[in-house]
């Protein structure tokens, strides 16, 4: 008598799949409860309804290519001669052109400014 052998069923692979899924599901948990929470008492400032000012220490560019301190029209040369040598900071407008600014950072650098940061406005949304 001959033996009807039935052909064997290929084993799913998902299980595998399944397996690093969870597996990257618990170590992901798990790194997000590495820092500590916050205080449950604190309060954190709110600074939305702020009025948006540039610090009385920086460079002011205008979307026309000017530059003012303090409210008054001054150039890089001016500038850099009535301070000492350090850091400068530079508020432009957001309409600024970008050659515009990459040639006042140069002249600032070239006059002594031992660096230049742009200071600009961070949305947390």
């Amino acid at each position: 008598m001959i033996r009807y052998v039935r052909p064997r069923r290929k084993r799913d692979s998902t299980i595998p799949l399944i397996n690093v899924v969870f597996l990257m599901l618990i170590f992901f948990l798990i790194a997000g409860t590495v820092a500590p929470p916050l205080d449950p008492d604190l309060e954190l400032v709110d600074t939305a309804e702020l009025e948006g000012r540039e610090p009385p220490d920086a460079l002011v560019l205008h979307k026309d290519g000017t530059l003012s301190f303090r409210g008054a029209s001054i150039d890089p040369e001016t500038y850099m001669a009535s301070r000492d040598a350090g850091p400068v900071r530079i508020v432009p407008d957001r309409n600024a052109s970008g050659p515009r600014l990459i040639e006042v950072t140069g002249a600032l650098r070239r006059l002594g400014a031992s660096s230049v940061f742009l200071v600009t406005e961070q949305a947390l949304e």
